[in-house]
């Protein structure tokens, strides 16, 4: 017999040579069965152990939605102090207007300027916050992005954009608010009127 046959069988039947003999121990040791008493304290300690992990797990998402409130309420103060920040600068030059029409200046063409300035100015902070306006006028009416006031007689053909009132205006590719229009009914017709 070998060196190592003779150390299998000394480490236990099928143990093989440089296991720890615990192991081998363990697993040819026949379990004792628990008694009821035992049975019912490891199932309250598993009992226990799930309950304390389902309250942190409770405690952690509720953390979370804290978190993720607080983080939304800071994202939309942001957003709309940048707006506004935006505003009060459309409403500087609006001061700067009026004050120039206080000191003498009151002639039409430097007045049309300065709001020609001021619209200019809106327009490039409507753009940084890609706001930007969509022509109307001739096309076909869509009732997704057009708003009918009215129907008109127009040379336009039937059914298009005869005017726009007032201009509509997307943010990306959403609609921000919609072109109010006149739609055309067609081109006048000579007819008298029936009566």
């Amino acid at each position: 017999m070998s060196d190592r046959d003779h150390q299998t069988k000394q480490n236990g039947a099928g143990t093989p040579a440089g296991a720890p003999a615990e192991a081998g121990a363990a697993a040819a040791a026949p379990t004792t069965p628990m008694t009821p008493e035992e049975r019912i304290a490891a199932l309250e300690a598993e009992r226990n152990e799930a309950k304390d992990r389902m309250l942190r797990v409770a405690a952690d998402f509720e953390n979370f939605k804290k978190r993720a409130r607080i983080s939304q309420t800071e994202a939309e103060t942001t957003a709309r102090e940048r707006v506004l920040r935006d505003v009060l600068d459309v409403a500087d030059n609006l001061e700067r207007a009026t004050d120039a029409h206080g000191a003498g200046a009151a002639d039409v063409e430097s007045v049309l300027k300065g709001v020609t300035l001021v619209l200019r100015v809106i327009q490039q902070k409507l753009e940084r916050h890609e706001v930007r306006p969509f022509e109307s006028k001739g096309q076909v009416f869509d009732p997704r992005i057009h708003e009918a006031i009215s129907r008109v007689e127009s040379d336009v053909p039937t059914g298009a954009i005869a005017n726009e009132l007032q201009k509509g205006y997307r943010i990306g590719e959403r609609l921000l608010r919609p072109a109010m229009v006149s739609v055309s009914a067609g081109p006048k017709s000579n007819k008298p009127p029936e009566g």
